[in-house]
């Protein structure tokens, strides 16, 4: 198990059970991610895991170490015949199967399935180069379409008890080293997603752009840690605007994965390498105004309230998102990979792929991004999409209060500085 934290719709799971009479399932906590991960993935990754350990019945073995060390040391304590996981396309994810594989070496790592409704690099241009523009992308990607929901049942008693084995190293699951705001797991990720067709799914088209009124379906972690497959989501979908607009989100999830599957440096680079010659700032004075960015202390309301739901929370609304990024990097002229980075350190759906280019969107150096001229105005954002300013006085008690800062610049000067900086490249 890795981004795959659930029983049903598993396709790796089907092709263990049909190798053989029984099937161990094992999750291995490696501390190269513990170190890159937040508290709050971390604690969203163990609490998903206590879940998936309960349905088993306790029979899930988790262990501690590099999986290239330790997969193959289970493989033979259990002379495994074959190990399955499902398909990762990840930059760290493809380096570490590919030791693992070369670790176990005659027994097969065969991987069934991915994250993704589309694996990344299964849809191309007709001359097979990969697409840069979202829209393209989208039309081949309906047509490509996917497969229905797999049903994976494994009775308890085809499941190896990990208590059986000898020197299994087997550890508890580790305590969540936080409380999250979101419940983890299989079962919540369902009761969650029934209750988002059944009461917001119908507005979502003109709805989720809206944060004061907390309609969006908050199934991004679930699906960043494969508490459920898309596929199933996606059967739950029909012809509406509101389940259609939601489609389109599920698509930009398989794009930026497929981008970083075929730019792998786009992690932390600029994907348009004109852009890294554009002035940025990192003085004294920047990681000053960086610092209050990410405490929330700008004076522009909309973009203070975002922060301050991001740092109590780990989540953001996705239109806040946009502007916060867009104010960081247009605004203060601060490097879109720090937000970036700050942004993966807090959120609970973390996600490499669509986080990183959802900052590039903002910043204008991506894939199918937003014109760098596009500069997104944190007043007129708030009075569209925050009209009695709920959310801002939800986040933001001293709005409006002698105790609110005024703006830390002037919108309008910061803008024609960011396309003065445009110009020049």
């Amino acid at each position: 198990m890795r981004r795959d934290l659930r029983l049903s719709d598993l396709p790796p799971l089907i092709a263990a059970k049909e190798s053989g009479d029984e099937v161990l399932i094992c999750f291995v906590v490696d501390p190269r991610l513990e170190k890159s991960s937040g508290p709050r993935r971390l604690s969203f990754l163990f609490d998903s895991l206590r879940d998936l350990d309960d349905q088993l019945s306790g029979r899930l073995l988790v262990v501690r170490g590099r999986p290239d060390e330790e997969i193959p040391r289970l493989a033979r304590a259990i002379d495994a015949t074959s190990v399955h996981v499902s398909e990762d396309y990840s930059p760290f994810g493809r380096r570490r199967d590919a030791a693992v594989a070369d670790a176990l070496g005659d027994t097969p790592l065969a991987a069934a399935g991915s994250p993704y409704l589309v694996s990344p690099g299964r849809i191309t241009k007709p001359d097979g180069d990969p697409y840069k523009v979202f829209t393209p992308y989208f039309t081949q990607w309906r047509a490509h379409g996917w497969r229905k929901p797999a049903s994976s049942p494994v009775p308890d008693a085809d499941v190896v008890d990990p208590s059986s084995i000898t020197r299994s190293g087997r550890i508890s699951v580790p305590a969540a080293p936080t409380e999250l705001s979101l419940a983890a797991g299989e079962r919540a990720a369902t009761q969650r997603w029934r209750a988002f067709v059944d009461d917001d799914l119908s507005g979502y088209d003109s709805d989720r752009d809206r944060p004061d009124l907390d309609v969006t379906s908050r199934m991004s972690a679930h699906l960043k840690f494969g508490n459920i497959h898309p596929r199933t989501m996606a059967a739950d979908l029909g012809r509406s605007k509101g389940a259609q607009a939601y489609l389109r989100e599920l698509a930009f999830r398989d794009f930026y994965a497929d981008v970083l599957y075929h730019w792998p440096r786009s992690a932390w680079h600029n994907w348009n390498a004109q852009f890294d010659d554009i002035e940025l700032d990192s003085d004294e004075a920047a990681y000053q105004r960086f610092d209050a960015w990410k405490e929330g202390r700008t004076g522009f309301a909309l973009v203070d309230a975002g922060m301050r739901q991001l740092a109590q929370t780990g989540f953001m609304h996705n239109r806040v998102r946009m502007l916060t990024a867009s104010f960081l990097v247009k605004d203060l002229h601060l490097p879109w990979w720090w937000g970036a980075q700050w942004f993966l350190e807090q959120l609970i759906d973390g996600d490499m792929a669509s986080n990183q280019h959802g900052w590039q969107w903002a910043a204008g150096t991506g894939t199918d991004a937003a014109p760098y001229f596009r500069v997104f105005n944190p007043d007129t954002q708030a009075s569209r999409f925050d009209p009695d300013s709920t959310y801002i006085t939800r986040w933001v008690p001293e709005y409006g209060t002698d105790d609110y800062p005024e703006p830390m610049v002037d919108h309008q000067a910061e803008r024609a500085e960011a396309l003065r900086r445009f110009r020049e490249i």
